[in-house]
């Protein structure tokens, strides 16, 4: 019952997680698209431009001033909810997701640290995080816009790149999406509206607004805005191990985040022209290309790792401990694998060991029952009872078991090496079971 709330739980923060972080990123390309689309020649007195759209059987015209009006209107819309909420349930999953057992989904298997100390990393970085920016930001570098982006993105990717080392793969990833969401609330919190609200109060008591506030909101929401495409590739990325799974994960997020900043570049400059056209195509190479490079490495079908099993010692599986969580069994001997069920009896020998090893390692969760006290049901629908379901989920399997080595989470069952070589050429040499 308690891995089943938890489930929920997950699902209900993510979900909530997922509608805001939609709004306000919606909001954000929206009025991007609108200042780059208004309509400049000849405005009216007062005005930077206009905009006529049609949108949902309605005709709209939409006006900017250069300042502000001259009285201030009884109804002014805000957009800030759709900001705080998005970090706020960002906040929520990092704790339901990883800081909950920082020491099965947020730490690197064999990791020296402890879970509080994983977790005092993880939040630590937030705030560092936003506080180096800010301080780049108010200094000589905001000037200098492009060198200032050179800078954010050499740290950013030295913060994957760290993190790489002590957290798992998908813990990496969430903590850098974490900060640059940190970073991009901390923009609205912080410096966009402080400076809507100065503009509002200096109108209502009829003094001259300084327009240097705006403007440094106005360079803050155009941060933000390149930062989305990086950060969604990250909220969609656990679903992706060859990226986070990589040895080379920090290198491959660094990839895919300059690609995604010229595209962005690009709809957000295409309204004086296409010249960055050129962007779109070099993306699509430029992901052909690390789907290439991230590959996983072909595997020998020779001799000596065939017969590599026969020295395959199996250490015991975790026990339960009380409270739904696992921790190490007491030192027991080594132990030859459980015994294959009847259903596998027509299964050739090295098959035979291959479900072995999976019944040993990998049922605990991927089961129609499953016996860790984690799941209530096999994660992602992956059941690996029968043979037929393995063969199945083969391709699954040689992605996160054997190229990645992300799963079992943690390495809770304590797979070994060899166990994975062994799976590995059963895939490769075609995967039978019989």
């Amino acid at each position: 019952m308690e891995a089943h709330l938890l489930e929920w739980l997950n699902l209900s923060v993510r979900w909530v997680h997922m509608i805001t972080g939609v709004a306000w990123i919606g909001a954000s390309f929206y009025f991007v698209w609108l200042e780059n689309n208004l309509n400049r020649v000849n405005p009216k007195s007062g005005l930077a431009g206009d905009l006529w759209a049609i949108h949902g059987g309605g005709i709209y015209h939409l006006e900017k001033y250069k300042l502000a009006p001259p009285t201030m209107p009884d109804n002014l819309h805000w957009f800030k909810w759709e900001a705080y909420f998005t970090w706020l349930s960002g906040i929520a999953l990092l704790c339901v997701v990883f800081y909950s057992n920082p020491t099965l989904y947020l730490l690197a298997p064999g990791s020296s640290l402890s879970g509080p100390e994983g977790v005092a990393i993880g939040i630590g970085s937030l705030f560092i995080g936003w506080f180096v920016y800010s301080f780049l930001c108010d200094s000589a570098l905001g000037k200098r816009p492009a060198l200032l982006g050179f800078i954010l993105f050499v740290l950013i990717i030295g913060a994957a790149y760290g993190f790489s080392k002590v957290f798992s793969g998908r813990g990496a990833y969430l903590h850098v999406g974490a900060i640059i969401g940190t970073i991009m609330v901390g923009n609205v919190f912080r410096i966009i509206m402080p400076a809507q609200r100065a503009l509002v109060a200096a109108i209502a008591e009829n003094r001259t607004p300084d327009p240097a506030l705006p403007a440094k909101g106005l360079l803050r929401s155009r941060h933000n805005n390149y930062f989305t495409l990086p950060v969604l590739f990250i909220m969609i990325s656990n679903h992706f191990p060859s990226t986070y799974g990589s040895q080379y994960n920090w290198l491959i997020l660094a990839g895919i985040a300059v690609l995604a900043v010229l595209v962005r570049h690009y709809f957000n400059t295409r309204h004086d022209s296409h010249k960055f056209a050129w962007t779109l195509p070099v993306a699509a190479v430029g992901m052909i290309c690390l789907a290439y490079v991230s590959g996983p490495k072909p595997m020998s079908s020779a001799p000596e790792v065939a017969k590599a099993p026969a020295a395959i010692e199996y250490q015991p599986l975790p026990e339960t401990a009380v409270g739904g969580g696992l921790k190490p069994a007491e030192a027991k001997p080594a132990q030859a694998p459980a015994a294959a069920p009847a259903q596998a009896s027509n299964a050739g020998p090295g098959f035979d060991k291959v479900h072995s090893v999976i019944q040993e390692r990998c049922t605990v969760c991927h089961s129609s029952k499953p016996t860790s006290p984690l799941f209530s049901a096999a994660p992602a629908g992956v059941m690996l009872d029968t043979p037929e379901q393995i063969r199945q989920n083969a391709a699954r399997i040689q992605a996160q078991a054997v190229a990645s080595q992300i799963m079992p989470l943690g390495n809770i069952t304590q797979m070994t090496q060899q166990e994975r070589d062994l799976i590995g050429a059963w895939i490769v040499q075609g995967a039978q079971t019989n």
